[in-house]
């Protein structure tokens, strides 16, 4: 069986060990550069390869493929694979062919990191001998190879799940889903809410799908499509069909099994937080989880980074990270959940963005405005009008030297763009990570005059 591997990164590099130690024949080809650890790696296995480019004749040739989830179905060699009849699979579809360990698998336009570290965080409090991979921590495929586990906890993307097929997630979790990644999905929601639903996808009667009540896609797309799977619902207040919920500033939990933990002990703040930390305890309940190392899990979390970071203090205006805030969602619940006046960092790479949702939230709760990207014309169209201070900068530099002229004593400078980062760095962890360094030079600066 020959297996062809679009992309070299980390889930390419993890897909091609494994298909190697279970004696597929493999070739690996990434477009670009390929990162040196990886060459080695490919190297160490005698895995064939190349980078720069493809060769159609060595990609075509094959029996089924694997590509990286950010190469979307109409590229050429995964289009040209699909009109030979070569099936596609993800590198989670592949890798659960070789384990038996449990799956608990989050998805969601919003809240997918926090929540999935957190339910690992749980899990390995309580002594389970849980990994963590998706779209977060090492390829699930490389950690398949290279020994066993009895639980895998899954971070998954709307791009993953496209190409899952017979995976079974034996506790799935559906955190959210608004407008996100819609230039890959021509612009329309409808696409990309049912990719994120595959997550759903064989589940049986004795698996649980954990999904938010108050959804706008969810619930009708489940109606639509009733699943057999036990349905455990969360809600900001009871009613519905909601099992867990807030009553009197308790999260409360009455199935699986009841739980109650004041909201003040969890470690995380903010409404959304809340929803974040009953979808955890849910699937912590679901998987059996003892009360008492929920509890304590809840309670000592640490803060994910670039997901409402503290990154520090300088001239008395607090400096908060959340470049991960990639849609006008997450943007939103940052937003609520500050409780000073704000400078808002704006920007980067429009996915289609509709920034109405925000526009009251701004006028609520912000100071000033600064624009950080290539291009940022929509933002001005946008937020222009409404009437706050507002600036425009091309480098994280000098929208931080914006952001010190105009912020008082006692404000908070929120980085949480709306948008993708490819235009100015080469990730949101780069864009993050020169935010924190930059408040921390501030922070040795003398007072601004």
């Amino acid at each position: 069986m020959r297996l062809t591997i679009l992309g070299a990164g980390e889930t390419g590099a993890g897909t091609a060990i494994l298909a190697r130690k279970k004696g597929y024949d493999v070739f690996v080809s990434d477009a670009g550069p390929i990162a040196d650890k990886y060459k080695q790696m490919l190297q160490d296995h005698a895995i064939a390869w190349e980078e720069g480019g493809h060769t159609p004749e060595l990609v075509l040739h094959a029996d089924s493929m694997v590509k990286s989830p950010g190469i979307p179905p109409d590229a050429p060699m995964p289009a040209q694979a699909a009109q030979r009849g070569i099936p596609i699979l993800s590198e989670i579809e592949f890798a659960s062919r070789y384990t038996d360990a449990k799956m608990v698998c989050i998805t969601g336009s919003n809240g997918k990191t926090t929540t999935t570290k957190l339910i690992h965080h749980i899990l390995t409090r309580a002594g389970y001998d849980a990994a963590l991979a998706g779209n977060v921590g090492r390829s699930m495929a490389l950690q398949v190879a290279e020994g066993k586990h009895d639980w895998y906890v899954l971070e998954l993307s709307s791009f993953q799940l496209e190409n899952m097929y017979n995976f079974r997630a034996d506790i799935a979790v559906v955190l959210n889903i608004t407008p996100d990644h819609l230039d890959r999905y021509g612009y329309r929601i409808e696409p990309y809410a049912e990719a994120k639903m595959r997550i759903g996808r064989n589940q049986r009667e004795q698996d649980s799908l954990i999904y938010w009540r108050d959804d706008e896609h969810v619930p009708a797309l489940l109606r639509k499509s009733p699943t057999p799977a036990q349905e455990l619902v969360f809600a900001d207040t009871r009613g519905g069909r909601a099992v867990a919920y807030v009553k009197d500033g308790v999260m409360t939990v009455e199935r699986p099994s009841t739980f109650f933990m004041p909201v003040a002990d969890l470690s995380l703040r903010g409404r959304h937080n809340v929803r974040n930390c009953m979808a955890a305890t849910l699937a912590a309940l679901a998987a059996r989880v003892p009360r008492e190392a929920i509890k304590s899990a809840l309670a000592d979390f640490p803060h994910v980074p670039h997901r409402l970071e503290p990154a520090g203090e300088a001239d008395g205006i607090t400096y908060i990270n959340d470049s991960k805030a990639t849609n006008v969602d997450a943007c939103f619940y940052a937003l609520d959940a500050m409780t000073t006046p704000v400078i808002l960092i704006l920007g980067g790479l429009d996915k289609g963005n509709d920034y109405s949702q925000i526009i009251p939230l701004v006028k609520e709760k912000c100071r000033a405005l600064v624009y950080l990207g290539a291009d940022n014309s929509k933002l001005h169209d946008t937020f222009d009008s409404l009437g706050l201070p507002v600036s425009d900068t091309g480098s994280m530099a000098e929208c931080l030297e914006a952001c010190r002229k105009v912020a008082r004593k006692g404000d908070t400078v929120l980085l949480s763009p709306c948008c993708a980062s490819f235009d100015l760095f080469n990730g949101m962890a780069e864009r993050g990570n020169l935010f924190k360094q930059g408040v921390s030079e501030l922070a040795n600066q003398k007072p601004a005059e």
